[in-house]
């Protein structure tokens, strides 16, 4: 069994050419779930599977991460099959977010009739949650506002930290096992998002060596980074990741 890390979008929310950051984990080549929904992610996600999501994981509801959902509810809804099927695991603080940001809207079709969340299964996450037959935890990240924004573990595989300033509190609980670490991070910080003096003065060089760095400014700061000698998330990359030592069903 192998599995991967497809990058559909690596950019911050003004780097339209780098694409919103956004991510698919592969099994045996197959999308097994997707991090996130925004606009151009979904558009290079459906470029290149030539279908859309069928289970996504939502860190946080800024619109570079959710701007897609309008487009998925319409090629979910209106495909009986996959009616209520596409599975949406949410932490359950970001749940009313959510709903504030995409689903709270009078009529989602004009002839009414329809409620946006009947295109899909929402599943209201903890501290972890089972994904075909697969145990994922979550924990909290610092963007914006508490409980606001969420990582991802998958464990002995990945950890998507999504939009963070540093968290090395999180990372020595939930990156302890060797995980590849897609990292929020551009050249220059800010109160919401990771700089690369951040990272530097906050984390170990073993950590930052396991870091793939994604969400910076443009193209310049991405080459800027990796001359520094970082390792830099590019659109449409594939990164091979580990056999997750994550507990797994036997009869998934």
């Amino acid at each position: 069994m192998t599995w991967q890390l497809r990058l559909h979008g690596v950019g911050n929310a003004s780097a339209v050419e780098l694409g919103s950051a956004m991510a698919t984990i592969e099994r045996d080549g197959a999308p097994w779930l997707t991090i996130d929904c925004g606009g151009e992610g979904l558009t290079a996600y459906q470029a290149h599977y030539g279908d859309m999501p069928r289970a996504l994981f939502v860190t946080h509801t800024h619109l570079d991460h959710v701007a897609g959902f309008e487009r998925l509810f319409v090629a979910s809804y209106f495909d009986e099959p996959r009616r209520g099927r596409v599975r949406l695991y949410v932490p359950a603080p970001v749940v009313p977010l959510l709903h504030q940001r995409v689903g709270d809207y009078p009529n989602a079709l004009a002839e009414g009739g329809v409620n946006f969340w009947d295109a899909f299964q929402v599943i209201p996450v903890g501290n972890s949650f089972w994904h075909d037959g697969v145990r994922l935890e979550v924990f909290p990240t610092r963007h914006h506002w508490p409980e606001t924004a969420y990582g991802l573990r998958l464990h002995g595989s990945v950890v998507w930290t999504g939009d963070t300033r540093p968290i090395p509190e999180m990372l020595a609980r939930f990156a302890d096992a060797g995980e590849l670490i897609a990292h929020d991070c551009a050249l220059h910080g800010n109160p919401s998002h990771s700089g690369i003096e951040d990272l530097e003065r906050e984390y170990s060089s073993e950590l930052l060596a396991r870091c793939l760095l994604y969400h910076y400014g443009n193209r310049e700061e991405g080459e800027i980074l990796a001359a520094r000698g970082y390792r830099v998330a590019h659109p449409g990359q594939v990164v091979g990741l580990a056999v997750p030592t994550a507990t797994i069903l036997e009869t998934a």
